[in-house]
C-alpha cells in the first residue's frame, strides 16, 4: 500500500469526479434501490446475488463502483481519510451485508468486498463509521 500523508488538491479533484459519477442517472436509481436494501437473513442477502432478483443490477452497479473508490484509497491514490469525510455511503451498504459475508463470498468468487473490508477495518474513519453503523443496520434492528 502506499498511503498519503495528507491530501492535496488532487485529492479534492478526484472525489468532485467521484461525486459527479454518483449522480449520472442510472447510478443514482441504483443508489436508490440499494438504499431500501436491507437483508434481514443470510438467504435474503445472498438471493440478491443471483442474476434474476430484481436488485441485483443495482447492488452490481454500487457495489462496483464502491469498490472501484475503496481501491484508490487502499492503494494511495485518493486519500482515505480526506475521502471518508464526506461519504460514508459505501459503508452504509457494507454494514448491512457485512453479517453475510462469508454466505456472500461462498456463493460468488470469495474477493466480494475486499476494498470496502479493507476500508473498514485499515482506515481510522472507516473504523470510527463502522462502529456507528454495525448496530444501526444489525440484522433484527429496525429500518429508519
Amino acid at each position: 500500500m502506499l498511503p498519503k500523508e495528507y491530501p492535496d488538491h488532487y485529492d479534492a479533484t478526484l472525489i468532485l469526479q467521484l461525486y459527479d459519477l454518483r449522480r449520472e442517472s442510472v447510478m443514482r436509481e441504483a443508489r436508490a434501490a440499494i438504499t431500501r436494501f436491507r437483508p434481514a437473513t443470510a438467504e435474503e442477502a445472498v438471493a440478491v446475488l443471483k442474476h434474476d432478483h430484481p436488485l441485483n443490477t443495482a447492488l452490481r452497479q454500487v457495489v462496483g463502483y464502491w469498490e472501484m473508490v475503496y481501491g484508490m484509497m487502499k492503494w494511495g491514490i485518493l486519500h482515505a481519510e480526506f475521502a471518508l469525510e464526506s461519504t460514508g455511503e459505501g459503508l452504509v451498504v457494507f454494514a448491512k451485508l457485512e453479517p453475510f459475508l462469508e454466505q456472500i463470498r461462498a456463493q460468488k468468487t470469495g474477493v466480494q468486498f475486499l476494498n470496502t473490508e479493507w476500508v473498514a477495518t485499515q482506515t481510522e474513519a472507516g473504523r470510527r463509521t463502522m462502529e456507528r453503523l454495525r448496530p444501526r443496520y444489525a440484522p433484527g434492528t429496525a429500518a429508519r
